[in-house]
């Protein structure tokens, strides 16, 4: 399966990439974070455990089912003040 990896605010910025197709065996969101994780150096900002998440521009959590053509999107909380 094919989906496309969206990065936002500082996960866009340690990676250096706004966003990267991702091919592998994913049943749910989950699978594509630990698969990018897996990578190593960089990527393991994604094991941040306040991590935020997107399918198709919806907020979900990792748990979500993900389909082939899928945007997935990684970003940090939102914090306001």
């Amino acid at each position: 399966m094919k989906v496309q990896v969206v990065y936002f605010a500082r996960y866009r910025e340690q990676l250096g990439v706004e966003g990267e197709a991702v091919e592998g065996d994913f049943a749910v969101l989950d699978d594509v974070r630990l698969a990018l994780l897996a990578r190593g150096e960089a990527y393991a900002v994604l094991g941040e455990q306040n991590l935020m998440c997107a399918r198709n521009q919806d907020l979900c959590r990792l748990g979500e089912p993900l389909a082939e053509g899928d945007e997935v999107a990684f970003f940090p909380p939102v914090t306001g003040g």
